[in-house]
């Protein structure tokens, strides 16, 4: 979705373009062991895959069993530094819901594994955890921008275990749509009627942000962990469902993302190796 050289390609080639041409894994690390961003873009020659494995250049995803392996063998950028280490997700259930983004239902949207553990062992930074992990998916029949204009993306964890899900989205064609399924450990789920919307400060590139609250008042940003020219992730307090609850958050600006000012910076924290 981000490749600047998947957009060129498709520019000056069509439908020829080859996805697996423009393969990468992205790692973003936040904490007291250091910020680490990875996100190195490989061709088809440097990717293989089947049912259970995944494989991009030096870094590749395999289950066993009902257990993901992440192994990550990554360089940090735009300042090289090494990022190794795996990550285990344990699903505690797998989810089949799937629901249109758009109105046309050309993008669609569906948690994997909404409710899931993790176990983080990095060598290098040195970083250990564990803790509550999800796994979503998203697909589409044609480019992002064709489809939207920006949206606001939310998940938190409940008391119960439950995760909660907000997908606010401002499609180009028909109206705004909003999207809110709490999803429990088994598979299931169930749609609540979404809160108020208030709008938060702009991230440091203006970035717009909103997120739905039922406290009466806008979310409070507890930290903004990646500040783009087009996106904005964020961890928020806010209310939902009933709940206090810590919230990661997303925020797209679909005209910049596609921009040409920003497609010529992103090969500083995307490079590609062919």
């Amino acid at each position: 979705m981000f490749s600047p050289y998947y957009a060129l390609a498709r520019r000056l080639q069509g439908a020829h373009v080859v996805p697996e041409n423009f393969c990468a894994i992205n790692v973003a690390l936040y904490g007291r062991g250091g910020r680490r961003w990875t996100m190195t873009e490989r061709g088809s020659q440097h990717v293989a895959r089947s049912a259970r494995h995944f494989q991009v250049g030096p870094s590749q995803l395999h289950w066993h069993g009902d257990t993901l392996t992440i192994d990550i063998d990554e360089i940090n950028v735009p300042i090289p530094k090494r990022v190794r280490g795996r990550v285990t997700v344990r699903p505690e259930g797998l989810c089949t819901f799937v629901t249109p983004l758009d109105n046309e239902g050309r993008h669609r949207w569906g948690p994997l594994a909404p409710c899931s553990r993790v176990d983080v062992k990095m060598e290098n930074p040195k970083l250990n955890w564990q803790g509550h992990a999800y796994m979503d998916a998203n697909e589409g029949d044609e480019p992002i921008e064709q489809g939207f204009k920006d949206w606001d993306w939310a998940r938190c964890e409940m008391a119960n275990g439950d995760t909660s899900v907000i997908y606010d989205v401002r499609p180009k064609h028909g109206p705004d749509r909003v999207v809110a399924q709490r999803f429990s450990p088994n598979g299931a789920t169930t749609s609540f009627t979404p809160a108020q919307r208030y709008d938060l400060p702009m991230s440091g590139w203006r970035i717009k942000r909103g997120m739905r609250n039922e406290a009466g008042c806008a979310p409070q940003i507890i930290s903004t962990l990646e500040d783009t020219p087009f996106y904005a992730r964020s961890l928020l307090k806010t209310t939902v469902m009933g709940e206090s609850v810590t919230a990661m958050h997303e925020s797209l600006d679909i005209p910049r993302l596609v921009s040409l000012p920003v497609r010529l910076m992103l090969p500083w924290r995307m490079p590609r190796r062919p």
